[in-house]
């Protein structure tokens, strides 16, 4: 008999209802309440943790973004924090106005409601999507992969029991069963969830924009760029690629492909040396390759493919494309990119100026690393993805992005 996902669909519209009622010192005390008890439970969660990553081999590229540790778990405790102390955007008045006829309009921050999200290995986004949506008055559907079932059941156990404490109905935060049947029922339920929040891979994200009745915010794969152009500096270069590639290479701010000016080709093997230290695969054309050939260990260069680029490595891979000015290199980031974070390395101001006015993405980079695209990075507390879209949410989506508005109007009997 096939399953009814209704039941929890129509809990989450009902506690929806309630969490107008909560102010925002409890809401705040529930958050750092929930921190506190992921730290308590540390060892509970990282052995559901271990469950999980026994499933998985370790070589898949998903297997880091699954891993937790003390250390992580802290800072995801340490995320919630930040968001329980950030202003809450509730209630905000963006504009008023008095009309010539007496009323009075108010455009006022809301929630959005019921949100929707569907992610794969990634158990911190059960913490981030509660400890963003629960701030903003949003009631949270969530649908973590079965690659994270067990880690992801323990994070909302902890969650639940905290909610359960305050006297708070517990189903403003769901997680749904693993199964794939529910991921389907999720795209269905319309009158149920107002947005749909995709996580993951590219995949994942079409399959989501291309299967959900519900409207969706895509969080893009992050296919990124960084063009090093004649003028850039070398030794920052160094620093900015080596971070970019190789701080944590499963995320998707890391970098996929560096862009070198022809003119700059004497600099290749000095700029990519620091990556054979993470043995970092080169795809390099062939300009590229026949600077660093007996440069980089041979073992970790090779000829790139048409399909090195445009690809989301999410692994110690990269691939170089050689450009003969910054045209091209535009020309290769529109053709390729997924509009998520691109980079320039540049003294040249008037070449950074049009880098950055030129390049279509939600974060533009010039000199610095794009393993800044995060919402705690940019001040947001937590993020519930980076939308690479234009509707509604571009970039970090922190809390503003999870608020709508509506027009409050105050009249005295003004008839029309």
């Amino acid at each position: 008999m096939e399953k009814d996902y209704t039941i929890y669909f129509e809990n989450a519209v009902k506690a929806s209802r309630t969490l107008h009622r909560l102010d925002k010192e409890k809401v705040n005390t529930v958050l750092k309440n929930v921190a506190d008890e992921v730290l308590a439970h540390t060892d509970e969660i990282l052995a559901a943790n271990r469950k999980d990553l026994a499933r998985m081999p370790a070589g898949d590229p998903k297997y880091d973004r699954l891993e937790l540790s003390r250390e992580r778990l802290e800072a995801m405790a340490r995320e919630m924090r930040n968001v329980a102390a950030l202003q809450s955007p509730l209630a905000e008045v963006i504009s008023a106005d008095t009309l010539p006829n007496g009323l009075q309009l108010s455009k006022i921050r809301v929630p959005l409601g019921v949100i929707g999200v569907i992610y794969e290995a990634r158990p911190n986004v059960t913490l981030d999507v509660f400890s963003l949506c629960f701030k903003t008055g949003n009631v949270a559907v969530l649908k973590g992969g079965s690659d994270a079932e067990f880690s992801n059941i323990a994070l909302m156990h902890v969650i639940q029991n905290v909610l359960n404490a305050h006297g708070i109905d517990v189903n403003v935060a769901t997680l749904l069963p693993a199964e794939r049947e529910a991921t389907a029922a999720l795209l269905n339920a319309v009158g149920f969830v107002d947005v749909l929040i995709p996580r993951g891979s590219q995949s994942l994200i079409s399959y989501v924009r291309e299967n959900s009745k519900i409207p969706v915010i895509e969080t893009g794969a992050g296919i990124v760029h960084t063009y090093f152009d004649l003028s850039g500096d070398l030794e920052k270069a160094k620093d900015i690629i080596f971070n970019a590639k190789t701080r944590r290479v499963s995320v998707c701010n890391s970098l996929d492909c560096l862009m070198i000016h022809s003119g700059r080709l004497d600099d290749l093997s000095a700029l990519i040396q620091p990556l054979a230290a993470k043995s970092v695969q080169i795809y390099a054309d062939e300009a590229a390759y026949k600077a660093v050939d007996g440069a980089y260990p041979e073992q970790w260069l090779h000829h790139s493919t048409p399909a090195d680029y445009g690809t989301e490595f999410l692994d110690y891979k990269m691939a170089i494309k050689t450009v003969d000015d910054m045209e091209t290199a535009l020309t290769h980031i529109a053709e390729h990119s997924s509009r998520h974070s691109e980079a320039i390395i540049a003294e040249d101001e008037d070449k950074l100026n049009t880098f950055l006015s030129a390049v279509d993405a939600a974060a533009v980079y010039a000199n610095a690393s794009t393993a800044f695209t995060d919402g705690a990075e940019f001040g947001l507390g937590a993020e519930i993805g980076i939308s690479t879209q234009k509707l509604h949410a571009r970039g970090p989506m922190g809390l503003v992005e999870l608020t709508s508005y509506k027009w409050v109007i105050r009249g005295n009997g003004q008839v029309r």
